[in-house]
């Protein structure tokens, strides 16, 4: 046994300029994680354009499309580890199209990432809105922990 510890959230910025990020999120996730009985091991997000994330779905999931998110997922057992690559400028349009703040989308996404890994879908439309009531359940949290 080692007293290594768990719970490693990194953010990383490509191609972008670095922005100011809550100072609760990585708190925020771990929790949410632990709340689905799941453990932070390495996540790393990395904040990018939508050019830099284009290449990244077409290089490794064959897509030819913009999206806001890509969760690789390495996870092994209930440890959490994966790369969220979140693109920051679909996520602006995104917060736009829908008359919301940045950051509630911002964190709408990251959220959504750290579902994924928890084992939730959104392929179906049954397994989209459960996805969208756990994002809900979750962003109403944050006042908790602020």
């Amino acid at each position: 046994m080692t007293n290594e510890p768990l719970g490693e959230i990194e953010i990383h910025f490509e191609d972008i300029s670095e922005i100011e990020l809550s100072t609760y999120l990585r708190n925020w996730l771990t929790i949410s994680a632990e709340m689905e009985g799941k453990e932070i091991g390495s996540i790393n997000i990395i904040l990018c354009n939508d050019t830099y994330l284009l290449k990244v779905n077409q290089d490794y999931l064959r897509h030819d499309t913009l999206t806001d998110i890509i969760t690789f997922d390495y996870c092994f057992e209930n440890l959490l580890n994966s790369d969220i690559f979140i693109s920051l400028e679909r996520v602006k349009e995104n917060s736009n199209d829908l008359s919301i703040k940045f950051i509630d989308e911002f964190e709408r996404v990251c959220i959504h990432g750290i579902l994924h890994l928890c084992g939730y879908k959104d392929k179906k439309v049954e397994e989209a809105l459960i996805m969208r009531q756990k994002e809900d359940f979750y962003l109403n949290l944050r006042s908790l922990i602020i």
